[in-house]
């Protein structure tokens, strides 16, 4: 049987799928839904976070929603063996108008995303069916799923294709794309608790940086708390997932039953892996399915949403005419960087924690702490060793590369023209606008008659911003990344060709 004919379909339904569908139902795109599980994935994996994310499910609306379940601003522990802290520290915000870090519960967060997907009338998911096939053809892609809970078939039609489908994504296997990376060797067990009795650090997340026994402890909020550490060579797996076994594990660090309910435990391996491609003509791979990397800082889930709130508004402009297709191509160019770069950071980050060698560890342990002690010192490892920056080297910007392009812009609260103070993105509304410092130069006239609203800023917060970067007008995309910019008194690069915006009302003060 056939369900119709959508703008996208979306085969996946974790955050990256949820968020996806989020994105594209208030844009106002028809969408289906695919997803082989009939109910949110009841495990833990992803626990934590960051303030660019967040800004991302701001833009749906669910913010707000989400924070109420989150555990902000929380310290950062490396400890050693002894579990004295060699680096202790905040993760600094940048500005993002959200919490810096974030812990986090997933099912609660995926319960949200997918209540949020409910508020749109042209979203339709499909629970218990699983995608056997994508068949594409130069007007559409088609989409064979089996409804798992009736034993039948169903066909789908849909103008393009977002592939969520995880890091085992049968849709990349389909179309023959490589996964290239690997496979660390090395099994971890993951404890997911549930909180009886608090106990001293049991609001921070602590990397136990032991060359005996690496471990992570991290608090997730909603009252639960997760310790992972690897299996060491020789140890029976399955036997360490005995509760008698978890209990001496938890014990080493002072927690008994008296202080956590033990809700589940599993064994996995690390990944770091990158496909090939992430597009093969309508259909785009996103989340797990597009790259794996290690958990160190906790990106894994945080890159997913980047995925496609960088390719959900490109799609959007080019299935409702306003942009060529070519745009869809600057999805990978942009994306794969930052991905790379934050594995690369992640993997830095787990070398830390699991250095075995004691005498390098001692190094190691008496380095940080006196790096530590220097802030300057500290937020330069920070910069280094954390997430990226919000910055695309490359992609859709305008060709004379000024040095804000590419970037982000801040985002303060600001005052509306109803005098309420609000967050930047909610006035911007996800759509191109010409921000400038003082008189507009005559240059943004090309923007103007395309349907941008130019607006001056005066918030300090973000004159600060422009001006390190000399620049006194920027255009920003819907996605808040600045397409243009141009110095005091210099021209504003013109309007890409074939693109069309849509003119908005709002002004900023």
């Amino acid at each position: 049987m056939t369900t119709g004919t959508f703008d996208v379909a979306v085969i996946g339904y974790g955050p990256t799928g949820a968020t996806a569908a989020n994105i594209l139902g208030g844009l106002g795109l028809k969408v289906i839904v695919v997803e082989r599980d009939s109910d949110i994935y009841g495990r833990a994996r992803a626990i934590s976070t960051d303030e660019e994310v967040m800004r991302v499910w701001q833009s749906v609306g669910l913010a707000e929603r989400l924070q109420r379940d989150m555990l902000p601003d929380r310290p950062l522990n490396f400890v050693d063996r002894a579990g004295v802290p060699f680096i202790d520290l905040k993760i600094t915000s940048r500005g993002f108008g959200h919490p810096s870090q974030q812990f986090l519960y997933q099912p609660a967060v995926d319960r949200v995303l997918r209540e949020g997907v409910q508020r749109y009338p042209g979203v339709e998911v499909l629970l218990e069916h699983e995608c056997l096939r994508v068949l594409p053809s130069d007007d559409g892609v088609e989409l064979l799923c089996a409804d798992l809970s009736a034993d039948t078939l169903k066909r789908v039609r849909a103008r393009y294709v977002i592939a969520a489908d995880g890091g085992a994504s049968p849709t990349r296997g389909q179309l023959g794309i490589g996964y290239s990376g690997r496979t660390y060797g090395e099994r971890w067990v993951v404890i997911d608790t549930k909180v009886l009795k608090e106990w001293e650090a049991h609001d921070r997340l602590r990397f136990h940086c032991n060359p005996a026994r690496p471990m992570v402890d991290c608090p997730t909020p909603l009252g639960h708390h997760r310790w992972e550490f690897p299996a060491r060579a020789g140890e029976d797996e399955q036997k360490l997932l005995r509760e008698d076994e978890i209990w001496k594990v938890l014990g080493s660090q002072g927690i008994t039953p008296e202080h956590v309910k033990i809700l589940r435990a599993v064994i996995y391996s690390h990944h770091v892996r990158v496909a090939d491609r992430w597009r093969v003509g309508r259909i785009f791979l996103a989340g797990d399915a597009a790259h794996a990397m290690p958990p160190w800082i906790g990106q894994g889930m945080s890159a997913g949403v980047r995925d496609v709130a960088n390719l959900c508004w490109k799609l959007a402009a080019v299935i409702d005419g306003r942009a060529p297709d070519s745009l869809l191509d600057s999805y990978q160019t942009e994306r794969k960087p930052h991905v790379t770069e934050t594995t690369r950071r992640a993997r830095m980050v787990g070398r830390i924690i699991t250095e075995r060698n004691r005498g390098i560890a001692a190094v190691r342990n008496h380095v940080m702490r006196v790096v530590s002690r220097v802030p300057a010192a500290q937020a330069a490892s920070q910069r280094r060793m954390w997430v990226p920056e919000a910055r695309y080297a490359d992609g859709f910007f305008a060709e004379s590369r000024h040095r804000a392009v590419g970037w982000q812009i801040p985002q303060p609260w600001i005052t509306d023209h109803a005098g309420a103070s609000i967050r930047l993105d909610d006035l911007l509304a996800g759509q191109w606008t010409v921000l400038h410092t003082g008189q507009a130069p005559p240059s943004v006239a090309a923007w103007t008659e395309r349907g941008v609203a130019a607006q001056r800023i005066s918030d300090p917060g973000l004159l600060r911003w422009l001006r390190s970067r000399k620049a006194a007008t920027v255009v920003l995309r819907p996605d808040g990344f600045v397409y243009a910019a141009a110095g005091s008194g210099k021209p504003l690069p013109a309007p890409p060709d074939g693109f069309t915006v849509t003119a908005r009302n709002e002004a900023i003060a």
